[in-house]
């Protein structure tokens, strides 16, 4: 495990939290969150990850959806001393209701959760040297689904990016650890039913830590139970397909 900064890029994330809190003893950590989020949430997750024995926390203004202030972030977090962890744990689930009649709210989407992500990731693979970067995909882009395609397609973009940028990163010391979890219940889920397989921020932090441990690139189904779930999903008609939930 990598002994540099963590870079936590939305810090307030239930998962993204979790991760840090696992790896950040003796450690410098950068929160970057949106400056509404400072109070209440983002102070609880300094607390956390101090009582944790990080080092010392820095926050940083972060907005995933102002592109150009992507590279100028990351090296203001790395202006202290090198990054060595990056969690990319920013995201919304939007309301695809509202996406299917009104295009602003499908490009709000689409810009949170695969431009920024794609923006973001490509800055980091750029700009670290070492250590390990964690990504986020899910079940929900294995096969886009008629309650939330436009969630749906946003992952299913990231994740063919993370496979290519994995491989891109064959070979060096840098490696993209991409979690593809199921339903997580957590803040960004409260009042949705779970789903069958379904996990906690907990579950994910614990999978992803113990992949980047080995000290490769590497994909993690979360739970491991679910990559068969997913074969079945593929085969499915469509005339079913269409009438599945979220």
């Amino acid at each position: 495990m990598s002994e540099g900064a963590i870079l936590l890029l939305g810090a307030t994330s239930d998962i993204g939290g979790e991760i840090a809190e696992r790896i950040c003893a003796g450690r410098r950590v950068v929160c970057a969150m949106r400056e509404p989020e400072r109070d209440g949430r983002g102070a609880s997750v300094e607390k956390r990850l101090l009582a944790a024995g990080a080092q010392r926390v820095t926050t940083l203004d972060f907005d995933a959806a102002d592109l150009e202030s992507h590279r100028p972030l990351v090296e203001r977090a790395m202006e202290e001393g090198e990054v060595t962890t990056a969690i990319v744990a920013f995201g919304i689930l939007g309301d695809q209701e509202l996406a299917e009649r009104e295009e602003q709210e499908a490009v709000r989407i689409g810009t949170v959760d695969y431009l920024a992500q794609m923006s973001m990731l490509t800055v980091l693979a750029d700009v670290m040297r070492r250590g390990e970067i964690y990504a986020f995909s899910s079940i929900a882009g294995w096969r886009a689904r008629r309650a939330n395609y436009v969630y749906g397609s946003t992952k299913a973009g990231l994740d063919a990016f993370c496979q290519g940028l994995a491989d891109r990163l064959h070979g060096t010391d840098l490696h993209l650890i991409t979690a593809r979890p199921g339903f997580v219940i957590g803040s960004m889920t409260t009042g949705m039913k779970p789903a069958p397989l379904s996990v906690t921020p907990d579950v994910v932090a614990d999978a992803v830590v113990d992949a980047a441990a080995r000290g490769k690139s590497t994909t993690v189904w979360i739970p491991r139970s679910l990559a068969a779930l997913a074969f079945v999903m593929r085969l499915v008609p469509r005339p079913i397909w269409r009438h599945m939930p979220r």
